[in-house]
Parts: C-alpha cells; structure tokens; sequence
C-alpha cells in the first residue's frame, strides 16, 4: 500500500467504529477488536467478546436498536511505519445525543490514542485508550 492508501485504511478504522457504535451494532464493534485491547474508564478490555459485552454492559440502546448517539471524531492524525506495518492515531471525540425530553446536546467529548497492524494486507485495532475529559448529562447514555 501507499502512505496515503495506509492512511485512509487507518482513519476509516476509526470512522467505522462510531458508525458501528452509533447504530448499537456492539457485536460488529468487537470484531473491530478481535485482536486489541480497548481501555476506557472500566479498565482493559480484550477481543471482540470482552469488547461487545463491556458495550452491552454499559450503554443503554432504545427501541430503535440505537444508543440514540453521534460520535464525532476530529482532529484525526495518523502516523504510519510501513516498514513494522503497524500505525498510530489520535483524534478528538465529542458524542453528542437527543432523546425525547433531552435535546440534541453534546453529552461527553475526549480523545482517542489508536494503535494498528497491518496484518493479512488489512489493517487492524492493536489499542484504543479513550480518555474523556468533558462530561455531560450521560444519564441516558450510560448504565448506573
């Protein structure tokens, strides 16, 4: 691949995981981390079955199948070593939601820090460390 075909591969990564988790596909989020470690506030989590379940767990869907959530990445900036085919990323998140009785507001916004490996010509999830830094009303968001 190209510097800028690995670049685009790494950042549809990231995009892909907030379409998946917006659309309350927890499962097609841990395939995302078949091979990773998603470390959040709970602690480390590991593979697509540690991944979904601590989704399931933790984030509350509505009768559409959705969290009712828009994860919006910014500031996304890759680093690629094509030599040890493997990647680094950081990028901003801001999750905004709107329920009915709660308007369309920004609910929760951090950052990213991604690793990634090129394996089988496919680039994949090594890491994610999220690390919110602003919180809102998460009440309709997040179980307890």
């Amino acid at each position: 691949m190209s510097a800028a075909a690995d670049t685009s591969a790494v950042t549809n990564l990231i995009a892909r995981y907030a379409e998946l988790v917006d659309a309350g596909d927890f499962a097609g989020v841990g395939a995302l981390f078949a091979d990773a470690v998603f470390i959040g506030s709970g602690g480390p989590v590991r593979g697509s079955e540690g991944v979904e379940r601590m989704l399931r767990d933790t984030v509350i869907l509505y009768e559409d199948g959705t969290p009712r959530t828009h994860h919006a990445t910014t500031n996304v900036a890759v680093e690629v070593d094509a030599a040890a085919g493997t990647a680094a990323a950081r990028s901003y998140v801001t999750v905004f939601q709107a329920l009915p009785g709660l308007p369309l507001q920004p609910i929760a916004a951090g950052r990213y820090a991604d690793r990634f490996r090129l394996r089988d010509g496919r680039w994949r999830f090594v890491e994610r460390r999220v690390r919110i830094h602003l919180v809102g009303e998460v009440s309709g968001h997040l179980r307890g």
